[in-house]
């Protein structure tokens, strides 16, 4: 056999093999196509919600020092003296290493511009973020830190902890899960057809919304210290929804 006749047939066998396979490929998804709509077909969706409204247990807040000076050296030293003081006044107050975390340092120039750019003294700033479960100490918390020179105080948000959420999650799965079952029962009911079974199901949480209040310093100015600070957690709302498909026949 010449090499052009065997080339010509090494060619139509491998057209013939690729037909084989392009038939095999669109059998086999037409089989899952199949399959996969009859199973939509004899299924039903339904979601799921439980909530409950809880108080956070959690507080962060931000406390800083902002000085400035005529130099550089000189305002981050009168910076870190202040700093130093508000962390010792944090320390004593029991509040761990853990739960000061330092967030922001910086020292950058002022600059006059009435005739051309100079530089009339540097600004120092340093702040730490406080995160801590002793809800009751908030207000001493701030009322020592600004006493020991803090002149800083950022926004207190209050949160769930991963603790608390752990502990309300089974209880808010299964009222969403009885939930979703209740729903699914009554359009079952009505469609005149019985659950047979669980296809999928999924599950989202939402940790609870932070709760933000300012802290004005002017308004702690004004009032020398004469009382204490009022802070007020409020309530956080923890929610869970699942979504569940059936079998139904």
């Amino acid at each position: 056999m010449s090499q052009e006749n065997k080339n010509d047939k090494s060619y139509y066998v491998i057209i013939a093999l690729s037909i084989v396979l392009v038939l095999m490929s669109a059998t086999i998804y037409a089989i899952s196509q199949s399959g996969s709509e009859k199973d939509m077909e004899n299924t039903i969706s339904m979601s799921g919600y439980a909530e409950q409204k809880i108080v956070p247990d959690t507080a962060t807040l931000s406390i800083g020092v902002v000085v400035q000076s005529a130099t550089a050296k000189e305002a981050s030293d009168e910076n870190a003296a202040l700093m130093s003081a508000v962390i010792a006044e944090l320390k004593a107050m029991g509040l761990l290493d853990k739960e000061i975390r330092t967030s922001y340092v910086s020292v950058y120039p002022i600059y006059n511009y009435d005739k051309e750019q100079t530089i009339t003294g540097y600004s120092a700033s340093n702040s730490v973020q406080i995160t801590t479960t002793k809800l009751d100490n908030l207000s001493e918390i701030i009322d020592r830190s600004t006493a020991a020179g803090a002149n800083e105080i950022g926004s207190i948000s209050f949160s769930v902890s991963d603790d608390m959420q752990k502990q309300l999650r089974e209880d808010l799965m299964n009222e969403a899960v009885a939930d979703a079952s209740s729903k699914a029962a009554t359009l079952a009911k009505s469609l005149g057809v019985e659950i047979t079974g669980v296809q999928t199901s999924s599950v989202s949480e939402n940790g609870g919304s932070r709760v933000y209040y300012d802290y004005d310093m002017e308004t702690v100015e004004k009032g020398s210290g004469a009382v204490s600070t009022p802070v007020q957690p409020g309530e956080s709302t923890v929610s869970m929804s699942v979504q569940v498909t059936y079998y139904i026949e």
